[in-house]
């Protein structure tokens, strides 16, 4: 990690580097080893809906936390997900009749939409869970069960290593639930568990590399008017969360598409000045993810003979993608449901170079806050 002050301009860019160890902390809290840490889930034993059907609400980032969840909880879990905005579930008229279990996310565990989300819930008699970064706040005080995180303090208005650590939680959690429901069996537990033990040396390697490129990205690109990101299956919430740190810590528009999407409308902006955005990680190992990143190239070529200006996320060792992309960063290949806390750091620098790039004060984004109180 880079050490002095010319290193860290900003708590954004400090945090980002953080992650590793932040990562670290939250395995730390629910694994012994290879096995999950019985006080840790013993709230979380009788937590699920008999039916298997659960409800995540959170707004921002964190709900963004809470879509990739959705691909992590049906795929590895067999469960029936749907996900809300924390500001709409809260303004329905009655709880939801078919009770299902309620996941509520924060990382400040105080914003008023997703507080009340959560009351809500208690209301109507459900089972419920609450996932928050700062300890002792209200949500994990008064849900069913909590799963506090280990970022630290996170001073930055856009969230960093708070998101990665939701994405880590939420893993473990799926990991735990497929325990439970026997989705998965215990070599194929253990070998994703010590698959995420690893997960925060390959990111350290990669940090000054993706900041190298991303400032150079951001010079090549300062002039774009908008941003297209796209992604498939659990990526498509990546896309959406590296839209939103676009949005929020630079001014520039951006929004996150399914990769399928592009020629039902969003492609007519493509142009010079509306690049593309592409994740087109894969997992080699799964017959699914293959056939996505299939598609990915299919949608690559097309774009690159329409002229598209496109920046990828691909795995090392990639020859396709970079033929067919202007520009492609590198992350270390892995599980499918691992991908996205690896692939969302990139993005996340790339965001940050771009608001330095635009001289915006990165760490207090104008008309917003940490946590959105009313």
């Amino acid at each position: 990690m880079p050490s002095g002050v010319t290193a860290f301009p900003h708590a954004m860019l400090r945090e980002i580097y953080e992650q590793p160890a932040a990562i670290r902390r939250t395995l730390d809290l629910y694994l012994s080893g290879d096995t999950f840490n019985r006080s840790a889930f013993a709230p979380m034993a009788s937590w699920l809906n008999p039916r298997g059907e659960v409800l995540i609400a959170a707004s921002g980032s964190s709900r963004h936390a809470g879509l990739a969840a959705e691909i992590l909880l049906e795929d590895l879990c067999g469960l029936a997900v749907d996900v809300e905005y924390a500001s709409e579930y809260a303004c329905r008229p009655t709880a939801n009749p078919r009770h299902p279990s309620v996941i509520v996310i924060s990382q400040s565990g105080e914003t008023s939409d997703t507080l009340a989300a959560l009351r809500c819930a208690i209301r109507g008699g459900q089972q419920t869970l609450a996932i928050a970064n700062v300890p002792g706040s209200t949500m994990l005080r008064e849900a069913s069960a909590a799963m506090p995180l280990a970022a630290g303090p996170e001073l930055a208005i856009p969230a960093t290593k708070s998101f990665t650590c939701q994405l880590t939680a939420l893993y473990l959690l799926a990991l735990y639930l497929a325990r439970q429901l026997h989705t998965l069996d215990a070599e194929e537990i253990i070998r994703r568990i010590r698959e995420l033990r690893d997960l925060p040396e390959r990111i350290e390697a990669h940090l000054d590399t993706w900041r190298a490129q991303t400032v150079a990205l951001a010079a090549s690109f300062r002039d774009a008017a908008s941003f297209l990101y796209l992604g498939r299956s659990v990526h498509y919430a990546i896309a959406r969360e590296g839209a939103l740190k676009m949005k929020e810590s630079s001014y520039v528009q951006a929004e996150g598409y399914p990769a399928g999407e592009l020629k039902h409308g969003p492609n007519a902006l493509v142009s010079e000045t509306v690049p593309l955005v592409v994740l087109a990680t894969f997992d080699p190992s799964s017959a699914d993810s293959r056939e996505r990143y299939a598609r990915t190239l299919h949608l690559l070529g097309e774009m690159k003979a329409q002229g598209a200006r496109i920046v990828c996320i691909a795995n090392t060792g990639d020859r396709d993608v970079p033929a067919l992309a202007t520009d492609c960063i590198f992350v270390e290949p892995a599980s499918e449901h691992l991908l996205p806390i690896e692939e969302v750091i990139p993005l996340q620098l790339l965001s940050y170079a771009m608001a330095v790039e635009h001289g915006v004060n990165v760490d207090h984004p104008r008309h917003l806050s940490k946590a959105v109180i009313e």
